[in-house]
């Protein structure tokens, strides 16, 4: 670190930008207050000339860090084409062809679309003319996206006074083992969650079930992974309903479990599977992908029924076609799921060497810690400590999602072990400090 953090130019520049922007942006650039000026790989670089490790990825974006030279080169060129259009082009025929090739037979039909929630809408419009039924069921802790139509099921307290919501969305616990809502323990618990799941459809819907929607980790909820037997028993009781089952791998997609889908891990074949973030390695590009029978369903399969003006723009699909070549060519979900054993190995140590570290957790690049007062009580540390840590991180180049009791370990997907290790020196150093202050116990 060159200068102190943060520095004079970015304090400037985030001053003077307060006087635009609105209220609401992105928390983690409130609390750090530092502004990029450029990014290389699993770097980035403030106007003060401070370099960070890169732990949070443009949240999950950074499926192959930041500047990639293919990827740049493939965006410069389109940009000097032809950068909008709802017409067919030679590389949005590639991209689709060599995305598809990578998914299973019945996953064969992509629509295009700018952010998740839009896609996950979509996706929902899609099992509405399907199945003809309206209802559907998410998961606590799950996050689809902040648009009215999937607000409902967002699964924390964040949509507290934005209702009404829709009609037909449900929420229902999810497999959280480290925090069983019904406080029991796992094997022992017969997967009680997904019995709750059954009996919760049955009695509280209309029974006019179109879907289940679930991520295959839980990535705004800290990361969290359920046992093995979880999603699969969520399709099955899709199919006993006669509903779609839906994988959001918004998060989990494109390698960054350690699989190049998130699904894989659990075995099973989603109906409808939603993508976003990594796809675009930075530009906003999301997508609905099934099968070309449902995709025919109509209102969906209409002229214009699932379009979107900007999906699937040329230059989006050069994004998109590029970031899946780098991550095939430079076996970048092989370096995911190698590269994230050793640091959830490491991370692991955590448990038994610091108090306040309750549980590790984590597949592939996609790491969580859940921090607490008291291990019995599992009562999460103090958001005055969280942020504590994320600012003594700071202050020694690593930029993380330090600043919530649940951390996210999110880095670009071709980070090298050697800087994944510098990073973990840095949360042990700043652990270190934080356990003997022992402020964590405030």
């Amino acid at each position: 670190m060159k200068k102190q953090i943060p520095g004079k130019k970015s304090v400037e520049i985030f001053n003077e930008e307060q006087n635009y922007i609105s209220p609401g942006y992105q928390g983690i650039a409130a609390y750090s207050r530092i502004a990029l000026e450029k990014g290389k790989g699993a770097f980035v670089y403030d106007e003060d000339g401070n370099k960070y490790i890169d732990f949070v990825s443009g949240l999950g974006v950074g499926s192959i860090g930041h500047c990639h030279p293919h990827y740049v080169k493939a965006i410069q060129s389109q940009a000097a084409k032809i950068t909008y259009s709802s017409f067919s082009t030679t590389v949005r025929k590639n991209f689709l062809k060599l995305l598809t090739s990578l998914l299973p037979k019945t996953l064969n039909r992509v629509q295009l679309f700018c952010g998740g929630a839009e896609a996950v809408e979509a996706a929902f419009r899609l099992a509405k003319s399907v199945t003809k039924k309206f209802e559907f069921v998410g998961f606590w802790g799950g996050f689809h996206g902040k648009t009215g139509g999937v607000l409902g099921l967002l699964g924390d307290d964040f949509k507290k006074d934005l209702g009404p919501f829709m009609p037909g969305l449900y929420s229902l616990p999810f497999a959280n083992c480290y925090r069983c809502p019904f406080n029991l323990k796992y094997p022992g618990c017969g997967l009680a969650c997904a019995d709750h799941v059954r009996k919760a459809i049955k009695v509280t819907t209309q029974q006019k079930l179109a879907a289940i929607i679930a991520e295959p980790i839980q990535g705004t909820a800290g990361n969290v992974v359920p046992p093995p037997e979880f999603l699969p028993a969520m399709q099955s009781i899709a199919k006993e309903f006669n509903a779609l089952y839906i994988s959001d791998e918004m998060q989990t997609g494109f390698g960054r479990t350690g699989t190049l889908w998130g699904y894989e891990a659990d075995g099973l074949t989603p109906d409808v599977l939603t993508i976003g973030k990594g796809i675009g390695g930075g530009f906003p590009l999301s997508g609905v992908v099934s099968s070309q029978e449902y995709c025919s369903s109509k209102p969906f399969g209409n002229p214009s029924g699932s379009s979107s003006s900007y999906g699937g723009n040329p230059l989006g699909s050069a994004a998109g076609l590029a970031t899946l070549e780098v991550i095939l060519k430079e076996k970048v979900v092989e370096n995911s799921k190698r590269v994230g054993k050793k640091m959830l190995d490491r991370f692991k140590k955590f448990e038994d060497k610091f108090e306040f570290v309750g549980e590790v957790r984590g597949r592939g690049l996609m790491i969580g810690l859940d921090l607490v007062k008291d291990k019995k009580t599992k009562e999460p540390l103090s958001k005055q400590t969280a942020t504590a840590i994320f600012q003594e991180c700071l202050r020694r180049g690593l930029l993380s999602m330090a600043y919530a009791p649940a951390i996210r370990i999110i880095p670009p997907l071709t980070i090298s072990e050697k800087t994944a290790m510098e990073a973990i020196d840095i949360f042990e150093e700043v652990f270190t400090s934080i356990s003997r202050s022992g402020i964590y116990k405030q």
